[in-house]
């Protein structure tokens, strides 16, 4: 299927490795041009470069912590106006309800809800300024159902949904429109530190700690970021402007919910 962006200019956050790099590899491959952003500069310029020579797009790269200010404000520069937005930065630390104070929770918020918010805020007015726009949030399924572990991410990403919500709606006549992507276990290097902590608790191998992990998701497997990057890329597309304030999960089947 032709996405119809071809030659739009798309910025991608933490697109060095996972999930991020599945969406800028998927945008590339329809053609896009790309900005993208990570902490480390020497994984995001391979990251880039072979995005280059596979699909022979122009790569623009910002070593910079989305979730800083000095940071976010040198990746801005660089993108100048884009027509697609993909917000994506690390989720909190996992523990107990009772292990977190106020920082905690500010530090979840800023990279969780706040940073995606001021990117949205940076970037959308032009976007609906030229009638058309595309942002996409990686978030998380743990919106659908709490994950309990992971209270600081679910507090978090909460809000982010339900600031886009809002949003999503009230500019969606201007061609510009707002969904959220939220993924279960796909094969990433995130993944890989839980199954060492499986692996680690128990006793077993990482190869048993996967195999453990796959058996209780309905579809029998990790996830593939680049099937992540694709949806991603669609929901990006032209295809996709009657899609507005989605949270769209990516999870095999594992969410028990009805809707």
């Amino acid at each position: 299927m032709d996405l119809k962006i071809s030659g739009k200019r798309a910025l991608v956050c933490a697109s060095s490795k996972g999930l991020g790099l599945g969406c800028a590899e998927a945008l590339a491959e329809a053609g896009c041009t790309l900005i993208m952003n990570a902490r480390s500069a020497g994984p995001l310029e391979q990251a880039a470069e072979a995005i280059r020579a596979a699909h022979g797009v122009e790569v623009i790269t910002v070593a910079a912590d989305i979730v800083d200010p000095e940071g976010r404000a040198r990746v801005l520069e660089a993108a100048g106006q884009v027509d697609i937005l993909v917000t994506n930065a690390g989720g909190p630390p996992p523990g107990y309800w009772t292990d977190w104070d106020r920082d905690d929770f500010i530090d979840a918020l800023d990279g969780s809800m706040l940073t995606p918010i001021a990117l949205m805020q940076a970037l959308i007015p032009g976007m609906m300024e030229r009638g058309w726009g595309r942002v996409v949030n990686i978030t998380s399924r743990s919106v659908k159902a709490p994950l309990l572990p992971l209270g600081l991410s679910n507090s978090a990403r909460a809000g982010l949904t339900g600031f886009v919500a809002g949003t999503a709606r009230q500019i969606a006549n201007k061609g510009v429109t707002i969904n959220n992507l939220l993924p279960g276990v796909h094969d990433t290097a995130r993944i890989v530190q839980m199954d060492d902590l499986v692996m680690e608790r128990d006793g077993i191998s990482r190869d048993e700690a996967r195999k453990i992990r796959a058996a209780g998701i309905p579809a029998g497997r990790y996830g593939d970021p680049a099937e992540f990057g694709k949806m991603c890329a669609f929901l990006c597309s032209d295809h996709a402007g009657y899609i507005v304030a989605q949270n769209i999960v990516l999870d095999g089947g594992e969410t028990f919910a009805t809707i």
